[in-house]
């Protein structure tokens, strides 16, 4: 089931980053380099490359520390969506449209259960913390991006994290949530 569930993962995600780099039929490089921005396509893209080395190395401890961390990651993505993102943006309900239901909620849940059912090996607290690098890089990058860069290099604070100057705290909690998440994972992995 691993290797099926991964495959699916792999093929579905490959699909859907193509799309990004396509805009009218047309092949847009910098349609694609735009939808990099965002972590969604960056932690799916990674767990699709994580899935893929699931089933290429079922048995490598690597490969299942690779996937791992993008279950993670694509974790906290569903997590953001769910609760920050629906409520701060009217509703779930674009969030949750087109591939966007596979990046935000159905690729997310395939990473949980191939990771917590059918690649458990028992987890350690320290090997729990790998699973916050993606957010601990995006969210310094982003907040960079988004809050300090100098005018022409910047972001739009498109995640809406920096609403009223709070960006201290959405970091803080961003942080506190990949926390939480791989606290989760590892207990799924420790049953």
């Amino acid at each position: 089931m691993s290797i099926a569930i991964n495959a699916i993962i792999f093929a579905v995600t490959l699909v859907l980053v193509i799309r990004c780099f396509k805009r009218e039929g047309q092949w847009a490089f910098e349609n694609g380099r735009r939808a990099f921005r965002f972590f969604t396509v960056q932690s799916n893209a990674f767990c699709a490359i994580s899935a893929l080395l699931m089933c290429l190395a079922p048995g490598a401890r690597w490969a299942w520390l690779a996937k791992y961390v993008g279950t993670a990651a694509v974790s906290v993505t569903m997590l953001t969506v769910f609760l920050f993102l629906g409520p701060s943006m009217g509703g779930l309900k674009p969030l949750l449209s087109g591939g966007d239901l596979f990046m935000h909620l159905l690729t997310p849940l395939l990473a949980i259960v191939s990771f917590a059912i059918f690649e458990r090996r028992g987890m350690a607290f320290a090997t729990a913390l790998w699973g916050m690098l993606p957010v601990v890089l995006y969210g310094v990058w982003y907040l960079y991006k988004a809050v300090f860069a100098p005018e022409g290099k910047n972001w739009e604070d498109f995640y809406g994290f920096n609403k009223g100057g709070k960006w201290p705290i959405a970091f803080a909690a961003m942080m506190a949530g990949a926390f939480a998440v791989c606290m989760g994972l590892m207990a799924l992995q420790n049953l």
